[in-house]
């Protein structure tokens, strides 16, 4: 686990898994992408559809905004809704007065671009493998007035226990924890949405993952009421639709809640199926990151420019992982599915491999 600037501008902090599907690759199967596949189902659908005829006035936020407050058992000043968690990091870089931010990485990119973008000079921590890319508090500088990471990881799967992330919180120090994939994970054990005790401490969470929400944009940020009205005050006036408002009160109710929990349990099992056909192939140079908690995993291989291209060849779209900071080029990482659309990716990967 190392520090460095992040003045290294070796990796393109503005590529996301959706590249892998545009265009050229729109016809292939999709596990470049962590979106839930099959997603909205039809009654989350009929919810955004029914708000279509309230288009005409401006949006109101406030219902939405007290059905995600009673969700974490919070008040609505504790709560703040974004057009997707991407806007959050956007208002936390400019909103925010830090002078030593730090991230740590391999994690999702956004949160570091947007701090170079608001001008800051931004420090980070990599996580190495031979760790598993696990958090080791103590490599975070003392004096590191906003720390980011996420939980559980993007790229790594990784799920840090809650205790050591808290344990990053100090006095002057703003903690921001991307949550985004915590619904996936069963129980959402080790999750700190909802906490009040951890000073500083600031939640990200998104809709867009496990409702197939990406192209509407909704998500929010749980933090104390000061640095809610920090943020707020930095966004521009009616910043989420009145079709996402009318999403986000339906995905905390408690019918949402239980599909999600269902949905949790039967990804673990097809992460499962995934892992025991990619531990198969460890004979020829596969190794994944483990214990993988999240929608996805991160599979390390020689040649992994070359095998996801022969991969696209048979008609499967992977992210490529060498422009996350931390990983290189022999990194990809590989979205959970359906059991089926899992066995047949495992036998095509087997046929690419050298």
């Amino acid at each position: 686990m190392r520090t460095e600037d992040s003045g290294d501008t070796g990796h393109d902090l503005r590529h996301h898994g959706d590249a892998e599907v545009r265009d050229d690759g729109a016809a292939l199967v999709d596990l470049a992408v962590n979106v839930r596949a099959d997603t909205p189902p039809v009654w989350l659908r009929e919810e955004i559809a029914g708000s279509l005829s309230s288009l005409a006035a401006y949006p109101d936020g406030r219902a939405a905004r007290a059905a995600v407050a009673a969700r974490h058992g919070l008040p609505v000043e504790r709560v703040l809704l974004t057009a997707g968690a991407a806007e959050a990091f956007v208002l936390l870089a400019r909103a925010l007065k830090v002078r030593r931010p730090v991230v740590v990485h391999p994690q999702f990119t956004e949160p570091e671009a947007a701090l170079r973008d608001a001008g800051h000079t931004v420090d980070r921590v990599l996580l190495r493998e031979t760790d598993g890319f696990r958090l080791d508090p103590a490599a975070v500088p003392e004096d590191a007035d906003l720390v980011v990471i996420g939980n559980p990881t993007n790229p790594t799967s990784v799920l840090h226990p809650a205790a050591a992330i808290a344990g990053l919180a100090r006095p002057g120090r703003t903690l921001v924890v991307d949550e985004a994939f915590m619904d996936a994970v069963p129980g959402e054990r080790e999750a700190l949405a909802g906490r009040t005790d951890v000073p500083g401490l600031v939640v990200l969470r998104s809709l867009t993952k496990t409702w197939g929400l990406a192209g509407l944009r909704i998500g929010y940020v749980l933090a104390a009421p000061e640095t809610i009205a920090e943020l707020e005050r930095a966004q521009p006036l009616w910043p989420v639709s009145t079709p996402a408002l009318a999403a986000a009160e339906a995905c905390v109710a408690p019918r949402a809640l239980a599909e999600a929990a269902h949905a949790a349990h039967r990804i673990a099992a097809d992460r499962a199926h995934l892992l025991a056909g990619l531990a198969g192939l460890a004979d020829r140079g596969v190794r994944v990151v483990s214990p993988a908690q999240g929608p996805f995993v991160l599979v390390g291989m020689d040649g992994a420019a070359v095998v996801r291209r022969r991969l696209r060849e048979l008609g499967y779209a992977v992210r490529r992982g060498d422009t996350f900071p931390g990983l290189g080029a022999e990194w990809v990482r590989v979205a959970v599915r359906d059991r089926a659309t899992v066995s047949g990716f495992l036998r095509a990967l087997s046929a690419v491999l050298p």
